[in-house]
């Protein structure tokens, strides 16, 4: 059953007075009171009678269908309430259970008194006596009750030694030993006796000639509950204040030790510091007349009320003790009585008293459960109190009636509905039932049933009638006010049920069960009786704001029933104003009750709330009103929580808290903190602000008169809450300024900052208030790196040695260099290193005009163990700021910075994810809702707004890396002259400053201010591919810096160890700085072991170059040489002997001029050297420049038309076109130039060193040489060699000339007149493939004009013809062509040949297998290599140098002929 006590049965139920009694903890009494509460129903067919012959009036077997309904209550009820009775006597208790424990039996003595006890054998059996003697204690304090009780729980019975229970006492053994009926075989034996003290009680009754009705003069003293509790059992314990129960103080022990029961708290919870009245438990002098106040007890009888001189009678002077029922005192008063005549009695006055005694029994019938015999009673009640007039006692006789007929139909008992129920005019039951509602009504339910619904709104209505007729009996608000929440919970029973009183509704009636489904806003027009006539009978017992009629206690009772059955019904908004009325009620009388309380103990009330605490040992600010340590959070919490939440107030969170102890955790997850922010946007977007703020100001108030610290910080903060806009500004777009005055604001986080240091003084460190704006955390980054500790992550396959044998410095400069180019940025910035320390920046906002002490705060990672610094700060107002944090990763892997953990002074140290995006929700228009269902609703449904995306900070940590600087270095300040084509070497010294990991990776990579000019014109597509190749040959082989060789074995620096390295330089123009770069790391495992990514660090030497001049080639030419070289010259160049003469001749040789111009301020001397060991050594003179005359080999080039080649991998293609528009004659020529300049480039070298000052030596930069046609000329060597020769066979010589040519006069080439000679012709195919030629004599005069040197018919005859074909020549052979012919004459005569190509060779038709191979190759280009099918090449040579043309030979020199008359 429902402990409410505006259940619509309460009349019915008996109420019994739950004490603990001798040693017992808080809790053990509270799990013991729920097993008697499990019982709370007795029927009166388990009950057995009791025996004795006078005490038969209530027995059991009168009607056993009928049952007790027990209200046990663990409080004295307030004097106000003890005052109805016996118009309520529901109202006071008749029974007294006293519970004890029983494993406390044997820990300890319960009382030091000797006497009392008297001898025990044992421990258990002397507390049994101790028990008895406060049970006697506990009859003499409480004689009105009718039967005591004291029940010992957990008891276990000694087999060994029996200990004998005295009477009024008895045991109940531990659960586990229970059987089921024990519990109720107690109820029963309780009841037992009850049934029969009540006889008594009704004979008292019974024996009175006028009863009081409640708010009139007593007849009788004691009879309205003025001494309830006798007053005599101890004088000085009486209170100082009308409220006030007395207490029992039992004798002292001749040690004058006070009894311990006084300070456990065994004894009613309102004895120690009650806050409705002082606590004084010594008997105090002073004046004792209560001041008048909303606290105070409004007078009950005449003798309460002030005379009219204005002397207070002293309203707390101990009276009498009344007799218990039965007793012989107790029968002397029962013919008194007082009336307003001269000593006779009316017939109107005994009529009256003998109907309200009538009712009085009627009732005591129904709480017995012999509601059959109670409703005979009342119906005979209620027909004399209705025809005297007594309206008071006739409607309660009415609603007793209506409580039976209740109880009737739920323990399925028919009855009839009596007559004096019925309305006033002539329609009967059977006229009643024929009406139209119940025509349509559920057959299934009884008849009997279906007529009292019918009648029942009329009839409460009538009653409430009789209760507020103005007669000269006026009711008091209070009976009036429940009896009409009562009425309105009967009918809300029936509504909820679909309005039928059935079996389901009268179950919600008499056992106060839950509704299953929570009713809504929509209309319910056609159930039967309508919530809006319920509502406006509910509001009738809404309390007058008259403080002198209704105490602040049964103020807080009516409003909390009202809103009790507003809430059942749907009317949340309705109850909400309601709950704020009580709030407002019991915010004055908390106040008043902390002064009381503060008094009491001897505390000034200004020194406020600790030292109140303090003295009653509670540790959540529940001390003022004597509640238990849960009873905040489990009731007023969740009270105040549902006002607020009917208004719509921001909170923290909408689900349920559970206790205040550190064992509660909230989730601050990102989805958790989603969630909430949606939610809390929903409900800022429901509901009018300034209510909820006015809601929240009254909700801080009733928390500081508690004094509740929780509830102070958590709706100081709600209130911060709600006044905030709950958005995330961006730059200048949201207002995101708080609707509340900043001097508001300050007093809530100064009253939150108090509070929660108040808490923890006093131990309660879990207490603390929730921020109030969930995008305190704007943004987290990550500080960069210093460029020396930043690690770089590469991939396996760029370590020198994993795709080629090639160290870091031999590298092509083509090929992708990974370690130059500017690492991945956002990989970089991602990426740490285990043990070495980061800065990270957090953005923070303060959208409040106030300052926010931010106590510490640090980062919240997930992944690799990471160590984040703590640091405070204050955050000033309507701002963001930017606070640094470092962090270090303790471990290698992956690390995520999700957040911050925050702890600002008064709030919980939580998580707060980080939201760098603005934020503001969409603004709905607005669209009519009704009701917290509206709130409900669209908390369902998808939140309209933009997304919230949460951002998080994604880290890679690697294991622990070495950290290298370079200590030192041979170079002066870093810094180097160096003369063009110098080497120098230095040395760089490296240091590890990590003492415990080594560096086992070194790569060396070099940079310098030539490359940049170098990489734009190779980009240039303007530029020739001469032009490329060059800038790509000074690129790859003429490299600014490089390493020295070095083992493999030297590239370590051990922890804490340094390591020496030597660097080469070379002077080249533009060259201005470079930069050494060393890329190491620690990699723990052999290279080939890596996994798949490793990480290096970077550090770099930057070097200041300066390049001077030294020796420049200022002009250069090549000539021919005419004739033949002596020997001599060339022994002085240095070149070996030659042993023939003909070696020496210009066919092998040319002439290279040289200009050469030192630039140095010192003497150069200057070495040129050959391939065939020739060297010339020039001195030369400062800025003087030397003409050089070297002899160089001639060249002969097999295809001086290939293609320029390209050194830059991705430019290798097979045909490069220069992208300018030039002809395939200046094509062919520039790359004549070019190959023929390459090949005198092999063959000659050049060096330089100084002769004064310091000692320098260098190389002769000779790539500036440029050729011309004419120098192309003197250097080439022809495809076809023409060697003329002149034979005479008569001759006694048999030397055979070699096909070579002799320069000069007196050569051998003599012939005579009119003999025959022979022309010897030897032609020379150096070419590789075949040649067609059709060769030319010219025979001409020599020194002579040319129209007269080929007049020759008459001086020099031939045989056959002087032009002929011959056949082919192939590829590197020669032939040979004689002809006869006879000189007519002498003199000299020159014979030159040249030869013609006939026709062009073209490669024969290729055969079945060459076709094949050929195929094969275009398989292996197309599928393998992957290119598209190559084009015809003849065609693309055509493109590039034009179309293969025939060609044609001259010879060089003419063969001199001597022709000579033989002697």
């Amino acid at each position: 059953m429902s402990l409410d006590s505006m259940l619509p049965v309460a009349p019915a139920r008996v109420r019994a007075l739950i004490l603990p009694i001798g040693q017992i903890k808080r809790d053990r009494f509270s799990s013991f009171v729920q097993r008697l509460n499990e019982e709370h129903v007795v029927h009166l067919r388990d009950i057995t009678p009791d025996g004795r012959p006078n005490r038969n009036m209530f027995s059991p077997l009168a009607f056993p269908d009928g049952a007790i309904f027990y209200d046990l209550i663990t409080y004295i009820p307030p004097p106000s309430h003890l005052a109805l009775a016996p118009f309520e006597l529901f109202r006071e208790p008749l029974a007294l259970i006293a519970i004890a424990d029983g494993q406390e039996l044997e820990n300890m003595a319960f009382s030091k008194r000797q006497s009392a006890n008297g001898y025990a054998p044992t421990m258990a059996e002397r507390n049994i006596r101790t028990l008895y003697q406060e049970l006697e204690e506990l009859r003499d304090t409480y004689p009105k009750i009718l039967t005591h009780q004291v029940l010992i729980f957990d008891y276990a019975l000694h087999t060994d030694n029996t200990i004998s229970m005295p009477e009024g006492i008895a045991t109940i053994p531990p659960v586990e030993n229970s059987k089921r009926t024990t519990m109720k075989t107690i109820m029963c034996d309780i009841s037992s006796l009850l049934l029969a003290e009540m006889t008594t009680l009704a004979k008292s009754f019974e024996g009175m000639t006028a009863i009081d009705s409640p708010g009139q003069a007593p007849t009788r003293p004691g009879l309205n509950g003025a001494s309830w509790a006798s007053d005599d059992a101890n004088p000085a314990a009486r209170r100082n204040s009308q409220y006030a129960v007395s207490t029992v103080t039992r004798s002292a022990s001749t040690s004058g030790a006070p009894d311990r029961g006084q300070a456990r708290m065994s004894m009613p919870v309102p004895f120690k510091s009650l806050p409705f009245g002082s606590s004084s438990s010594t008997p105090s002098a002073r004046p004792t007349t209560p001041v008048r106040s909303g606290l105070s007890n409004p007078p009950t009888t005449f003798d309460d009320i002030p005379s009219a001189n204005g002397s207070n009678a002293d309203v707390t002077s101990p009276e009498p003790p009344a007799p218990r029922p039965g007793s012989a005192g107790g029968m002397k008063d029962k013919v008194s009585m007082q009336g307003f005549g001269p000593g006779g009695l009316n017939e109107r006055w005994r009529n009256k008293g003998r109907g309200r005694v009538i009712i009085l029994v009627g009732s005591l019938y129904l709480q017995a459960g012999r509601w059959t015999d109670a409703l005979k009673e009342l119906v005979e009640g209620a027909t004399v109190a209705k025809s005297i007039n007594d309206h008071l006692w006739h409607g309660k006789a009415l609603e007793l009636i209506i409580v039976c007929l209740l109880l009737l139909g739920w323990a399925g008992v028919e009855f009839q509905v009596p007559t004096i129920c019925l309305p006033t005019n002539d329609k009967t039951i059977s006229s009643i039932s024929k009406g139209p509602d119940f025509e349509e009504g559920d057959p299934n339910q009884p008849k009997h049933l279906r007529n009292l619904q019918n009648i029942l709104p009329e009839l409460l209505e009538r009653i409430v009638g009789l209760y507020s007729r103005i007669s000269g009996e006026q009711l008091p608000p209070l009976p009036l006010s429940q009896s009409i929440i009562r009425f309105c919970s009967l009918l809300t029973a029936i509504h909820l049920c679909e309005g039928k009183l059935d079996k389901e509704s009268l179950e919600r009636i008499v056992f106060g069960k839950l509704p299953t489904k929570t009713l809504t806003t929509s209309p319910r027009l056609t159930i039967t009786p309508p919530r809006a006539q319920i509502a406006t009978l509910l509001f009738k017992a809404f309390p007058s704001s008259a403080p002198e009629l209704l105490t602040t206690v049964d103020r807080a009772i009516i409003l909390s029933g009202i809103a009790a059955v507003l809430g059942s019904l749907g009317f949340h908004r309705k109850k909400a104003m309601v709950v704020r009325e009580l709030v407002s009620v019991l915010i004055g009388g908390l106040v008043e009750a902390r002064t009381r309380g503060a008094a009491e103990v001897g505390i000034h009330p200004a020194a406020g709330l600790v030292a109140l605490n303090t003295v009653n040992g509670h540790g959540n600010g529940a001390g003022a009103l004597e509640l238990g340590e849960g009873d905040i959070e489990h009731g007023i919490d969740a009270f105040l929580g549902l006002l607020c939440k009917t208004y719509g107030v921001v909170n923290f969170d909408d689900t349920v808290r559970g206790s205040s102890d550190e064992s509660r955790q909230v989730s601050d997850t990102d989805e958790k903190v989603i969630a909430r922010i949606r939610s809390q946007s929903s409900a800022r977007q429901f509901g009018i602000k300034n209510i909820k703020l006015n809601i929240l100001r009254a909700c801080i108030n009733f928390s500081e008169a508690l004094p509740d610290f929780n509830g102070v910080l958590r709706f100081s903060s709600d209130l911060l809450r709600t006044a905030g806009s709950g958005v995330a500004p961006g730059p200048r777009r949201e207002d995101a300024a708080p609707i509340i005055t900043r001097d508001e604001q300050v007093r809530m986080i100064t009253n939150i900052s108090k509070t929660a240091g108040l808490s923890q003084r006093l131990g309660l460190r879990h207490l603390s208030a929730e921020y109030w704006d969930e995008f305190l955390v704007r943004g987290i980054t990550l500080d960069p790196l210093s460029p020396t500790r930043t690690p770089i992550p590469h991939s396996k396959t760029v370590l020198p040695g994993a795709t080629t044998a090639r160290t870091s410095q031999d590298v092509n400069p083509f090929i992708y260099n990974p370690f130059i180019r500017a690492p991945d940025k956002a990989a970089v910035e991602r990426t740490l290193v285990a043990g070495e320390a980061a800065t990270f920046r957090v953005t923070l906002q303060n959208p409040y005009e106030i300052d926010v002490d931010i106590e510490n705060i640090k980062l919240d990672a997930e992944g690799a163990d990471f160590e984040s610094s703590i640091t405070s700060t204050i955050l000033g107002p309507y701002r963001t700021q930017i606070l640094k944090l470092t962090g270090t990763p303790k471990a290698a892997g992956s690390l995520k910075v999700t957040g911050a953990i925050v702890k600002v002074r008064g709030c919980r140290e939580r998580r707060f994810p980080i939201f760098p995006q603005p934020w503001a929700p969409d603004t709905q228009i607005k669209i009519k809702g009704i009701g917290l269902a509206a709130l409900e609703q669209n908390k369902k449904l998808p939140f309209p707004g933009p997304p919230l995306i949460p951002d998080n900070i994604g880290l890679s940590v690697i294991s622990a890396q070495p950290v290298v600087v370079i200590k030192s270095t041979t170079l002066f300040q870093s810094s180097v002259m160096i003369l063009e084509g110098e080497r120098q070497v230095f040395s760089v010294t490296l240091q590890n400053l990590s003492s415990t990991t080594p560096a086992d990776l070194l790569l060396f990579s070099f940079q310098d201010s030539t490359q940049g000019p170098l990489q734009t014109a190779i980009t240039n597509r303007d530029a020739t591919p001469a032009e490329l190749y060059e800038y790509e040959l000074i690129l790859a082989r003429k490299q600014a810096l490089k390493l020295r060789k070095i083992d493999d074995s030297k590239r370590y620096i051990a922890p804490g160890g340094t390591a020496t390295f030597d660097f080469e330089i070379l002077g080249k123009p533009g060259l201005t700085n470079g930069t050494i770069q060393v890329d190491y790391a620690y990699l723990g495992v052999p290279q080939a072991e890596i996994s798949e990514q490793f990480h290096t660090r970077q550090v770099c030497l930057d070097l200041t170059i300066t390049v001077n001049a030294s020796v420049e080639l200022a002009r250069m030419d090549v000539l021919p040489i005419k004739g033949d070289v002596p020997k001599p010259i060339w022994t002085r160049l240095g070149a070996d002997e030659v042993e023939e003469e003909s070696s020496l001749s210009d066919e092998k040789h040319c002439l290279l001029l040289l200009d050469l111009r030192n630039a140095w301020p010192s003497d150069m001397q200057v070495c040129l050297k050959a391939d065939d060991g020739i060297m010339v050594q020039e001195h030369i003179l400062p800025g003087n420049t030397n003409r050089v005359i070297f002899p160089v080999p001639r060249v002969y080039i097999d295809d001086p038309h290939a293609s320029i080649p390209a050194l830059n991998p991705s430019r290798q293609r097979q045909f490069v076109v220069s992208s300018s528009k030039i002809t395939p004659e200046i094509e062919r020529g520039n790359r004549e130039a070019f190959w023929y300049r390459e090949k005198i480039l092999e063959k000659l070298s050049g060096s330089w060193k100084t002769l004064s000052g310091p000692a320098r030596e260098g190389s002769i930069e000779l790539r500036g040489l440029r050729l011309a046609p004419r120098m192309i000329e003197a250097i080439k060597i022809d495809e076809v060699g023409i060697d003329i020769s002149v034979e005479d066979p008569q001759a006694e010589e048999d030397a055979i000339e070699q096909g070579h040519s002799h320069k000069g006069k007196g050569n051998g080439n003599t012939i005579y007149t009119d003999e025959f000679a022979q022309i010897k012709v030897i032609i020379t195919n150096r070419t590789h493939e075949p040649v067609y030629p059709t060769l030319r004599l010219m025979p001409s005069l020599c020194h002579r004009p040319l129209n007269v040197a080929l007049d020759f018919t008459r001086k020099f005859a031939w045989n056959g013809t002087l032009q002929q074909t011959l056949p082919l020549i192939e590829g590197k052979s020669s032939t040979e062509v004689i002809m006869g012919v006879i000189p007519l004459c002498r003199g000299e005569f020159d014979i030159s040949a040249s030869v013609e190509e006939t026709q062009l060779w073209t490669p024969p038709a290729t055969t079945t297998g060459a076709r094949e191979d050929k195929e094969k190759e275009k398989e292996i280009g197309t599928e393998v290599v992957g290119r598209r099918e190559r084009s015809d090449t003849e065609i693309m040579m055509d493109a590039v140098l034009g179309a293969k043309e025939r060609r044609i030979w001259h010879s060089r020199r003419p063969c001199r002929v001597c022709v000579r008359d033989r002697e």
